[in-house]
């Protein structure tokens, strides 16, 4: 059953229910890494912890480089905090790589050492100069260096390259992504040891997730548990460590929440930090509602209200040149208060964007 104890001390954690913060750098910075693979949904999640944050300000803070969009940890991609970013690239690359290299032989994708090493050339070639060329622009130059392209091998490659530290997601042009070399886009700096970037890691994750276990940090982090446990050691004097249930939860805390007097809603983007950040989310999400979920009842996969710290239903958005229409599909039917909760997030979210926003709150499923 859901815990609305560890739920309030997860969003302070989190920095849902209150933060100080006033750069988006600064919210990846205390998370240490940011799911990204839906670019929209990534920019919502750092601005929601910002107060009066738009879009464009987080958007501006991935061209002005303060914020690096990656290939990362668990075979997906990331936002990370460009001062650090070589640090921690440093830490998770061999096992990038390792996952890679078990993907491509599982999948006879037929990429061997030669095929990366012709592709980093050819990518090189390609980038060199401070130019930024978009995926479909560097399948076509992979091609051409006699490399395949089709099904997963592009994906492949330039995931390869951004594990090899060679390549890293650039600014927009227009709706399409870009790629640079990691190089130009940010200049070598002097990293840290594995034994410090390993503690900067541990330390971002128990300080902005806590409480959670060591099987939440071994799954959020990719690390087996021989692994996981080494890291809990590099920050063993500032963990804080209790009981709750029959599980040991791991914090690195602030001060203890004060539970609101009203109720109040987020309404939280796909594969955000606050349930992708751990492997059980019975804490915030009843399993029982997972039936309610999309066609493949995963709580990740959507676009979700929280009120309170629990997850209570699912959102979709419609936009127009001026206004976004939040769709909102509650688990239950939700109380006088509850509905005033949502349309405050749902402002929040106007704001975000900056557009004119309304609130369409369906039949509890």
């Amino acid at each position: 059953m859901p815990n609305p104890a560890i739920a309030q001390r997860r969003l302070t954690q989190q920095c849902l229910a209150a933060s100080s913060f006033t750069t988006p750098a600064e919210v990846v910075a205390w998370f240490g890494a940011v799911q990204a693979q839906d670019y929209l949904a990534s920019l919502w999640a750092v601005g929601l912890r910002l107060p009066e944050a738009t879009e464009t300000a987080v958007e501006h803070a991935i061209a002005d480089r303060s914020i690096v969009r990656l290939w990362f940890m668990r075979g997906t991609i990331h936002l990370l905090p460009g001062p650090d970013l070589r640090g921690m690239l440093q830490l998770m690359a061999p096992r990038m790589r390792r996952l890679l290299d078990n993907v491509t032989r599982a999948t006879r994708a037929g990429l061997d050492a030669d095929a990366f090493a012709r592709s980093a050339a050819a990518l090189t070639a390609a980038l060199r100069g401070g130019n930024h060329l978009t995926r479909a622009e560097l399948a076509g130059v992979l091609a051409g260096a006699g490399l395949p392209t089709e099904d997963s091998c592009l994906s492949f490659l330039l995931q390869r390259a951004q594990a090899d530290g060679l390549i890293c997601s650039a600014s927009r042009n227009g709706k399409q992504h870009t790629f640079a070399l990691l190089d130009d886009w940010l200049p070598l700096t002097t990293s840290p040891s594995r034994d410090d970037a390993l503690a900067t890691f541990t330390r971002r994750y128990f300080r902005s997730h806590g409480p959670a276990t060591l099987q939440d940090f071994v799954w959020w982090s990719g690390f087996p548990v021989t692994e996981a446990r080494a890291a809990l050691e590099a920050v063993a004097p500032e963990l804080q460590s209790e009981m709750i249930g029959s599980q040991t939860y791991l914090s690195i805390l602030a001060d203890p929440p004060t539970a609101p007097s009203a109720p109040v809603a987020y309404l939280l983007p796909n594969y955000d930090e606050y349930v992708v950040g751990y492997r059980d989310r019975d804490a915030v999400f009843d399993p029982e509602d997972s039936s309610q979920l999309g066609s493949r009842g995963n709580v990740l996969f959507e676009n979700i209200l929280v009120l309170d710290g629990i997850v209570t239903g699912t959102w979709k958005r419609s936009l127009t040149k001026s206004a976004v229409r939040i769709i909102l599909t509650p688990f239950r039917p939700l109380e006088e208060p509850e509905q005033h909760a949502v349309a405050a997030a749902a402002d929040r979210y106007g704001h975000f964007l900056s557009l004119t926003v309304s609130v369409d709150i369906g039949a509890a499923r």
